[in-house]
């Protein structure tokens, strides 16, 4: 998971401690999605944050969140995620974007669905030394006329099972 440096752009090699911190928010993240907690996952926004979801739908604010992500989890039984970071990048002390890829395990299975697999950016903002979400977009990763990079991409993931 490569940090860039936001005065030397250049690559780091051991995680600073924002770093560790920024990538504890996006497990938080996950963590409460897969434990289908709307209020934790909506908690970890900023009052102002916004996700944009798998098929495109905008959310704005810490209600809006909890009351969507709920109503998902009420009405579905939702898959749990599996991802690995791939880059944290700082754009100052207050702000990073960490890029992630994920699969998602379907509930009573053991593999994921690779329809579902996607691109995760995750911007985090720190407000009196805390991060928290700025935005969170879930993008498809669905790389038309290119089966060999979906391929890879479920192949890396599931080796993370």
């Amino acid at each position: 998971m490569p940090t860039v440096d936001p005065q030397t752009d250049q690559p780091q090699d051991s995680p600073s401690p924002d770093e560790t911190a920024v990538h504890a928010l996006y497990g938080q993240l996950l963590d409460a999605w897969n434990k289908r907690s709307a209020e934790n996952f909506a908690a970890l926004f900023d009052e102002n944050g916004g996700s944009i979801g798998f098929d495109g739908s905008p959310l704005e604010g810490c209600a809006e969140i909890a009351e969507t992500i709920g109503r998902i989890f009420a009405d579905h039984q939702t898959a749990a995620y599996v991802a690995k970071v791939r880059a944290v990048r700082f754009l100052g002390d207050d702000v990073a974007i960490l890029r992630a890829v994920a699969g998602m395990v379907p509930p009573g299975r053991a593999d994921i669905n690779p329809a579902v697999n996607a691109l995760l950016t995750l911007v985090a903002a720190r407000h009196n030394g805390r991060w928290q979400i700025a935005l969170f977009q879930n993008t498809p990763a669905q790389f038309h006329g290119r089966p060999q990079l979906a391929e890879a991409l479920t192949d890396e993931l599931r080796q993370l099972l």
